[in-house]
């Protein structure tokens, strides 16, 4: 299945699990354990390789054709709207992207009026709004957003969300879900072209790995 492709994987909560659709699939780690390995490129077994790298990096090292294949959540892909194929929703990594605010200072949303809006998605969240009529003034904030209503630099935050809790903590409620969030694989355009076997044998057998490890619910499988 590997035949030499270059995969970009994202550190963080999400790697173990993909690395288990991966390895499921067919992919030979051999003894590397991105786990523990302190190194950002792993050769494997079969000529492959695995660079691990930031979510948000995934599909610009894919896009850019360093890397043949990745994984990237929605989230990521359409914010920043890459021109990649996606073909398969891996169903790990289940969160929603949502709209927050402070439970005791609702923003009560009408049309054209001024908002402040503190988020990591800047186009996400102009999108959200615009089809609401609203034009916000974004305020972009790269670590925890749940802080910025608190403390008045905004009215409302739009931000990814697992189970609640933060905001609960924060006294924030959410009042809208933009959209479920799961991982992607992604595949660059050229490798698609150039490499279509190796490509599609990945592609159906992810789809069956998923298929079989789909809860009985039917949901995506949480990564966490």
């Amino acid at each position: 299945m590997q035949e030499g492709l270059t995969f970009a994987l994202p550190k963080g909560r999400i790697l173990r699990s993909a690395l288990d659709l991966l390895t499921r699939a067919g992919l030979d780690l051999g003894d590397v354990d991105p786990g523990s390995d302190r190194r950002l490129r792993l050769e494997l077994p079969g000529g492959s390789s695995l660079l691990l790298v930031k979510p948000t990096d995934v599909p610009t090292y894919v896009e850019h054709g360093v890397a043949d294949i990745g994984i990237a959540g929605r989230d990521t892909l359409e914010e920043q709207g890459r021109d990649l194929y996606e073909p398969v929703d891996l169903e790990i990594g289940a969160c929603r992207l949502v709209v927050a605010e402070p439970t005791a200072r609702p923003a009560r949303i009408k049309r054209g009026m001024a908002l402040r809006v503190a988020t990591k998605y800047p186009n996400l969240a102009r999108r959200h709004y615009s089809d609401r009529g609203i034009s916000p003034e974004i305020i972009m904030l790269y670590g925890s957003v749940e802080l910025a209503p608190i403390t008045g630099l905004a009215d409302q935050i739009v931000d990814l969300v697992e189970s609640g809790e933060t905001l609960r903590q924060n006294r924030l409620v959410e009042v809208e879900t933009i959209m479920e969030v799961t991982s992607r694989l992604i595949v660059h355009p050229a490798t698609l072209k150039l490499r279509p076997r190796p490509v599609a044998r990945l592609v159906e057998a992810l789809r069956r790995v998923v298929a079989d490890t789909r809860a009985p619910s039917g949901k995506a499988v949480n990564a966490t």
